[in-house]
């Protein structure tokens, strides 16, 4: 069964094996993962209130920063947010992830 993880505060996500709904939970869900492949990952900029997903990035561009990149297939960026959207695709394309800007 494939691992797709969603970081999103609103959406559904239906393809989603699981979701986290802050950057906080977003974080633990990723170390829960962190020795294990993740096919798709969802990230959405913006997560409620004074959230985003920033925090989340830092930790994958920690990974990748230090050599060990977290085992993911595919990124999708799906925010309504244009300008936090394309930081998102900016910062981890730069760390060598595989990041696609998907449809909000």
């Amino acid at each position: 069964m494939p691992v797709i993880l969603g970081v999103d505060d609103l959406r559904a996500l239906p393809r989603a094996t699981q979701i986290a709904r802050t950057s906080h939970e977003g974080i633990l869900l990723l170390e829960e993962h962190r020795h294990h492949r993740i096919d798709e990952l969802w990230l959405d900029h913006d997560l409620g209130g004074d959230d985003s997903i920033m925090p989340v990035v830092a930790l994958l561009e920690k990974a990748a920063f230090d050599g060990r990149p977290f085992n993911i297939s595919m990124i999708f960026v799906h925010s309504a947010n244009p300008s936090g959207a394309e930081t998102i695709v900016r910062v981890l394309r730069r760390w060598d992830y595989r990041v696609r800007q998907a449809t909000a």
